[in-house]
C-alpha cells in the first residue's frame, strides 16, 4: 500500500482513481434515475386512498447511493454526489414545461406529496453521509 501511495504523489495517475470517478458518476446518474422514477410514480393510489410510497423508496434508494459513494471516496461532498443530482433533477421537474404541463400536482393531500418526496429523498442520504465512519 505504501508504494501505491508512493507513486500517487509522484505524479503518476492510478488505474483506480479512473475507476472511482466512473463509479461516482454512475451512482450519480443513479440519483437522476431515482428522481424521475420517485416523481413519477408519486401518485400512486392503493385503492382510493393515495398513497406516495415512491417518496420513501426515492429516499431509501438515495441513502444506498450515498453509503455506495462512501465506499469510494472520504469527502462528504463528493460522497453526496448523488444526491445532488437528484435535487436538481427534482427542481427541473418542479417547473413547468413548454405546454404548462406540471409534474408536482395534485388536490388535497396529494398536493403535498412533492414535499414529501423532498423530505424522504434527502433526508434519509444526508442521515446516512452525516453518520461517523468508525476509526480505521
Amino acid at each position: 500500500m505504501d508504494a501505491h501511495v508512493r507513486r500517487l504523489a509522484a505524479g503518476q495517475r492510478s488505474h483506480l482513481t479512473v475507476v472511482r470517478v466512473a463509479i461516482l458518476a454512475l451512482l450519480a446518474v443513479d440519483g437522476v434515475l431515482s428522481a424521475i422514477g420517485g416523481a413519477f410514480f408519486l401518485p400512486s393510489y392503493i385503492g382510493s386512498i393515495p398513497f406516495p410510497i415512491s417518496a420513501l423508496a426515492s429516499g431509501l434508494v438515495n441513502a444506498a447511493l450515498v453509503w455506495a459513494a462512501r465506499q469510494w471516496t472520504t469527502r462528504n461532498a463528493v460522497a453526496a454526489l448523488p444526491v445532488w443530482t437528484w435535487l436538481l433533477t427534482v427542481f427541473v421537474m418542479a417547473r413547468p414545461g413548454p405546454g404548462g404541463d406540471v409534474i408536482f400536482a395534485g388536490r388535497g393531500i396529494t398536493a403535498y406529496s412533492a414535499f414529501l418526496l423532498l423530505a424522504a429523498g434527502a433526508l434519509l442520504p444526508f442521515w446516512v453521509l452525516m453518520r461517523r465512519r468508525p476509526a480505521p
